[in-house]
């Protein structure tokens, strides 16, 4: 398998050190949301795609216990041995390195299938979807999350870095805008084409708390945002930062915290 720096895999190995350790509550609470949703019971086989620092793969192996197994894989390397460190003591617990794309799994293997903030990555959604049905066993069920609406002084803040950005840069909190990710009918028609049933949505608020604008500065470089970072020269990075902290400091609550909203949009479906 050959790296892109430039691409997914490059930019998540090059934040597997600080991903969800900033001390922002972020991807794990949307990820247990997605695995309390889906409700794993003891025994069963469970796969999490695009299972990053293992935010939902450890809550799916605790689930499914010693009785079942939980797979999770990420197209990361750095990422994939950090978690299957963290997951040793789960002997229930499998990380691998793998495509989400294209898992190469076998079909109709697993009961269970949970995939946090990871679908709207991909190049071919729809494809993708229809690969992961594949992997259901009978009866078995899928669960997404994705991100719906936000803050919109989040949006504002995310401009400063509009102008250095490359055409079809995917910016995770952005692709909603358009496609499928629009609104809760796209994604669910992702589920029904893939010959999905019993497809339903929920949604959750999540908020990201934040310290002060440095804070914000350490959060944003420490997931897939570090890809907008990149985008733009070092030598202009001291005037985003100057310009993002000024804006920051505006948006401070009455205890000088900065809190930003974000809607979720989890997604479930079964296998016939």
């Amino acid at each position: 398998m050959t790296e892109n720096p430039a691409g997914a895999a490059g930019i998540f190995n090059r934040v597997a050190d600080t991903y969800d350790a900033v001390g922002v509550e972020w991807f794990g609470p949307i990820a247990r949301g997605l695995i309390s949703r889906l409700d794993p019971q003891p025994g069963e086989v469970a796969l999490d795609i695009g299972c990053g620092r293992g935010a939902a793969l450890l809550p799916l192996a605790t689930a499914v216990g010693p009785a079942g197994r939980a797979l999770g894989f990420d197209l990361a390397p750095r990422m994939v041995a950090a978690t299957a460190a963290d997951l040793s003591g789960l002997p229930q617990a499998e990380v691998r390195i793998a495509d989400a794309q294209d898992p190469g799994l076998d079909a109709a293997t697993f009961d269970v299938i949970a995939s946090s903030l990871v679908l709207f990555f991909l190049s071919d959604p729809a494809a993708a979807m229809k690969k992961w049905a594949d992997l259901l066993a009978t009866g078995g069920r899928l669960g997404i999350a994705t991100f719906a609406g936000r803050d919109p002084r989040w949006i504002e803040l995310d401009q400063l870095f509009t102008p250095f950005l490359p055409p079809g840069m995917k910016d995770a909190r952005t692709s909603g805008q358009a496609g499928p990710f629009a609104s809760d009918q796209g994604v669910a028609a992702l589920f029904t084409d893939a010959g999905l049933t019993q497809v339903r949505t929920e949604s959750a608020t999540v908020k990201a708390v934040l310290a002060d604008p440095e804070h914000w500065l350490r959060f944003s470089r420490s997931h897939g945002q570090r890809a907008m970072w990149e985008a733009v020269p070092v030598e202009q990075h001291p005037d985003i930062e100057s310009a993002a902290s000024e804006m920051l400091e505006g948006f401070r609550e009455p205890d000088g915290s900065i809190v930003f909203w974000q809607d979720v949009r989890y997604t479930f479906g079964r296998r016939a």
